[in-house]
């Protein structure tokens, strides 16, 4: 297995799209509900290079991208969110995104946070178990207030860190 974890910098724009619309085909609803907040993402983080470098990676076999992360650190020391989290729908099911996460576990617990937070969908079973493996915990679980979107409920998950030295 050659895995790397490399800086989104490094590829061109456009390629966290390609990424997030690969990794959803299996059901156009998704394409279809985020397709222009995928776009968006994409223009922000390739706009914000410093940004995508310091709060995201992509993923690479082989010298291809297959996946990427990317989270948001503005409400440290509380928590960090981790964002899009996405592999390759030809790669999913082989333990790369397992691999993922737990890169972006290790790179967000070098900042001072208490805990890490991600939201998936109940549609999303496997992204629910990998989560578990990787050690978060389910907090909660939302009904979804869109009545126009297809998901149902909103599951939050916690990574506890217990790191924070901001006074404590």
């Amino acid at each position: 297995m050659s895995i790397t974890f490399e800086k989104v910098s490094a590829f061109k724009r456009g390629t966290l799209l390609d990424l997030l619309t690969d990794a959803y085909s299996f059901d156009s609803r998704y394409e279809q509900a985020w397709y222009a907040d995928w776009q968006t993402f994409d223009q922000f983080f390739y706009d914000n290079l410093q940004i995508a470098d310091t709060c995201g990676f992509i993923t690479v076999l082989h010298g291809e991208p297959i996946g990427f992360v990317s989270w948001d650190p503005r409400k440290r020391p509380e928590y960090v969110e981790i964002g899009h989290n996405c592999i390759a729908l030809k790669h999913k099911g082989r333990g790369y995104g397992k691999l993922q996460l737990q890169e972006a576990v290790n790179r967000i617990s070098q900042y001072e946070v208490k805990q890490i937070t991600v939201t998936t969908n109940d549609d999303l079973i496997p992204a629910q178990h990998m989560y578990e493996a990787v050690g978060f915990s389910r907090y909660q679980v939302r009904r979804n207030a869109n009545s126009d979107d297809f998901v149902n409920e909103h599951i939050d998950y916690v990574y506890p860190l217990n790191r924070c030295q901001s006074g404590e």
